[in-house]
């Protein structure tokens, strides 16, 4: 249909007292959202748009058309559902509050770190023996530079990168996600210990692969990227950038799910970086909250991306510290629960610092919960 319904949260806060109550929590999260925006939307265009607490929501649906009242009501809902904890072997993943997720690059090429880790298995084994030490919750094994313009890697190459770095992982216990878009290799990687496969294709690259993941049962990072063949950022025209990597991600999710894949195991990336511009990869940023609508976790991957440098006079890759925590932590603010980052102690200590501010603001106005009665905080984060 031509006519779409967005919910949009626009209103953040720390906590559900400053606002007398009048919140939703976030995705089961640790931010609450107590103003949204509903667009409603036809052909491209905005036709009408109304701004309300969650105490005004069941007006504004009522005004819909049936069509469209059964998508706003799922993505209300969507936006409060608490998501069960991922399972990763012996790990258990909590996805009420944000986590960090290593980055291990066996390639010769990627963007930042290409080469430090191919050819020498004992600093990839310290490098992600440190980022585990560190605190990330998953480390990442990525076989294939994804920049723009790298050349396809071979799937017998990304095997032999890929492979021995998760033997050696899956030895510490560590929690594996394999970044890759080859059936063959997500497989082997699984066969050998992994337990998430980040897709950066949103398996579009190999049909064999939805078939696989079905099997599988295992957790898959659907990434939003404009490209259908090699090249990931090529056709990257949006009429509305925002709105067009939302409703790719609902199909995208909606055709894993006809596939067999659970719903359950479905994680979504609004793929920062890929086939965008810089004012596209801001306009997403800032809109992250939007995408709870779709009701699953969400992954950000933002760390040491080419935006940074854009916005901090062409700093290369490896000075990009600041910016990625920034990025970073804009992410958690909007209640992404899976952060993908190069540089894993810094967020760590950022995320540790934000989680201390958020369960502050838990206490803070303890006077006016009081006053508003022993319901108020039902449903705040007891850990």
């Amino acid at each position: 249909m031509t006519d779409q319904i967005y919910i949009r949260p626009i209103g953040l806060s720390e906590s559900p007292q400053s606002e007398e109550g009048d919140t939703v929590r976030l995705a089961g999260g640790m931010v609450y959202a107590h103003r949204f925006a509903v667009s409603h939307r036809s052909a491209g265009n905005t036709v009408q748009r109304w701004l309300t607490a969650p105490s005004g929501m069941d007006d504004v649906l009522c005004e819909l058309p049936g069509d469209l009242a059964s998508e706003a009501q799922e993505q209300w809902a969507a936006l409060a559902a608490t998501h069960a904890p991922l399972q990763l072997g012996d790990r258990t993943i909590a996805l009420d509050q944000p986590q960090i997720m290593g980055i291990l690059n066996v390639t010769p090429d990627s963007f930042s770190d290409g080469g430090d880790f191919l050819d020498n298995p004992d600093a990839g084994r310290a490098h992600a023996a440190a980022m585990f030490e560190a605190g990330a919750a998953i480390v990442d094994i990525g076989g294939e530079s994804t920049r723009p313009g790298a050349p396809a890697t071979w799937e017998g190459d990304e095997l032999e990168r890929v492979l021995p770095a998760v033997e050696y992982c899956s030895a510490m216990g560590a929690a594996i996600s394999v970044d890759t878009r080859r059936p063959a290799v997500m497989e082997a990687s699984l066969d050998a210990g992994a337990h998430i496969i980040n897709d950066v294709s949103a398996l579009r690259h190999d049909p064999r692969s939805l078939e696989l993941m079905a099997a599988r049962g295992c957790p898959i990072v659907l990434m939003h990227a404009p490209g259908e063949g090699e090249d990931l950022h090529a056709n990257a025209d949006y009429a509305h950038v925002v709105y067009d990597v939302f409703d790719w991600l609902r199909a995208a999710r909606d055709r894993a799910i006809a596939a067999g894949i659970e719903r359950a195991n479905i994680i979504l990336d609004p793929g920062i970086g890929f086939g965008k511009s810089l004012a596209e990869n801001l306009a997403l940023m800032n809109a992250l909250p939007l995408f709870h609508a779709l009701g699953q976790p969400l992954l950000l991957g933002a760390s040491r991306k080419r935006m940074i440098g854009a916005l901090s006079n062409e700093a290369p890759a490896e000075q990009r510290l600041g910016g990625s925590i920034a990025l970073t932590i804009a992410g958690m603010n909007a209640g992404v629960q899976l952060h993908r980052v190069h540089d894993v102690a810094p967020a760590i200590q950022a995320r540790n610092v934000w989680r201390g501010m958020r369960d502050a603001a838990l206490t803070d106005f303890a006077d006016l919960g009081a006053a508003l009665g022993p319901d108020l905080g039902a449903d705040l984060p007891t850990e």
